[in-house]
């Protein structure tokens, strides 16, 4: 930066001169840093973890298929429903105790979902679970944009960050599968709960926070009220056009009253004196096509985990365990393009590194689908595809990420953390109904091994179209400053 008066976020993220207390800030930094990152993984490794044990949950509380699919809309809905809220609770009571507060209430949640002896406990435990993660996601996210500074600090922070949680969401598998195999269905829940319990310990310790509370602020209810309900709405709906048509009773109430609720929330926060979403956020370009670019690039990367995971263990007669093993290299290829886009954004703007991934992974998305077969292999069939794919998302989240997030306050940090989550669980629901009616139709009702393969091949290739057509949309996010030399 050009001023000579550094401020306590710069020294703290290592951005500014050093000052007589640089010694004990750079420590804090990686505090946060690493606590962001955790956080993060936990949150992501949940949302996969627990499919892969739905077949032991099944059998081992005697669940219907309606209670095993509410096992995981539980946890689904209220994450989504809950984000905002989360996000905005950050800003107005301080990111430390908010943190804390959503790893114990999901930390919590794990242990009573991973002890429950009926339907009714566990449901209600991966419901509380996601309340958690709802309000854990979007402070992990906040607590970078807070402390780091704009500039390569912050994008580097932003990259740890992607890379880990979308490491998350690629190790659910393997882990789910290790532990299911190896102990029981109840330890994708269990093990979070000695893994929380340190990380409680190590943030109630270890991390200091500057975070300058505003009097008598509180949140505003009737708004919270309205989002969360709206949104969980919403969700459900989309959700449940995997088994109704659109225009079917059982998807049109749930998305015309989600719709409602979020056309009335937009009215209440008009006349709000302190909104849950300060509307005037939409005014930044920054904001509106960031979170525009991650919704609809979710759509379509949807298809890499949920589909490749279906193939291989449907078609290919991979175990859980070696399905998580196959994604390996998918995880690999995340990190690796998540580290190489801060030196890559520094030299081609953020702009470009956006289009670069997505294409990239787009044309991952259509490898895949060219290739895909009911006769594949790992090496003829997945890793190739694998590599371009995953690769591409590195290369995308972390610019996509930070154009997000860029030009906000800090003290808006959370509400703009949460609409960032938020539009990428709306963009994965959404992917997965639409992927979905396209893998079904290319499939025409064949059971076969060549069936499935067929209509996973296609959701690959649609998924390939609606990476490259979000790519349209980064025109609209805005051009960088010029900086003099």
């Amino acid at each position: 930066m050009s001023s000579s008066t550094a401020s306590p976020a710069e020294d703290t993220a290592g951005g500014g001169p050093e000052a007589p207390g640089a010694r004990t800030a750079a420590p804090r930094a990686w505090a946060v840093v690493l606590a962001s990152s955790i956080g993060q993984f936990l949150v992501v490794l949940d949302v996969s973890v627990v499919n892969v044990a739905l077949p032991g949950i099944r059998d081992g509380l005697g669940l219907g298929a309606s209670s095993l699919q509410w096992v995981v809309n539980a946890y689904a809905l209220t994450f989504a429903g809950f984000l905002l809220l989360g996000g905005r609770a950050a800003d107005l009571f301080g990111r430390k105790p908010v943190y804390l507060t959503g790893l114990g209430l999901f930390t919590a949640a794990s242990l009573a979902g991973g002890l429950a002896q009926g339907a009714g406990t566990l449901i209600a435990a991966r419901a509380v679970q996601g309340v958690g993660a709802a309000v854990l996601a979007p402070v992990t996210l906040s607590l970078l944009t807070s402390t780091f500074p704009e500039g390569p600090a912050r994008t580097r922070a932003i990259a740890t960050w992607a890379a880990v949680g979308t490491a998350g969401g690629a190790a659910g598998g393997l882990v789910g599968g290790l532990l299911t195999d190896l102990l029981s269905w109840r330890w994708v829940l269990l093990v979070n709960v000695p893994v929380g319990a340190v990380v409680i310990a190590v943030v109630a310790v270890g991390l200091r926070e500057r975070h300058e509370r505003t009097a008598r602020r509180g949140l505003d209810l009737p708004g919270a009220a309205l989002v969360t309900g709206g949104v969980a709405a919403l969700a459900y709906g989309i959700g449940q056009t995997e088994s109704h048509a659109w225009d079917a009773p059982g998807t049109l109430l749930p998305l015309a009253g989600g719709l409602l609720a979020l056309a009335a929330f937009v009215a209440v926060e008009k006349r709000s004196a302190e909104p849950l979403v300060p509307l005037g956020l939409f005014r930044l370009r920054s904001v509106t096509a960031g979170n525009l670019v991650t919704l609809v690039s979710m759509v379509g990367g949807f298809a890499m985990w949920y589909f490749l995971s279906l193939y291989m263990q449907n078609v290919l007669g991979y175990s859980a365990v070696r399905a998580g093993l196959s994604f390996l290299p998918h995880t690999l290829a995340i990190i690796a393009g998540s580290k190489a886009a801060p030196r890559l954004m520094a030299r081609f703007g953020s702009r470009t590194m956006i289009a670069v991934g997505g294409l990239t992974a787009a044309a991952g998305f259509a490898w895949q689908g060219l290739v895909l077969d009911a006769d594949g292999t790992f090496l003829g069939t997945v890793l190739g595809p694998a590599v371009a794919m995953a690769g591409g998302f590195g290369l995308l989240m972390t610019p996509m990420t930070d154009a997000a997030t860029t030009g906000t306050a800090p003290e808006e940090a959370g509400v703009v953390a949460g609409l960032v989550n938020t539009s990428r669980q709306i963009g994965s629901a959404l992917g997965l109904t639409i992927l979905g009616a396209v893998s079904a139709h290319a499939a025409g009702g064949g059971t076969g091994k060549g069936a499935a393969a067929d209509g996973y091949a296609a959701a690959f290739l649609a998924a390939a179209a609606i990476t490259a057509g979000a790519m349209l949309l980064v025109a609209l996010l805005p051009r960088p400053a010029r900086t003099a030399a």
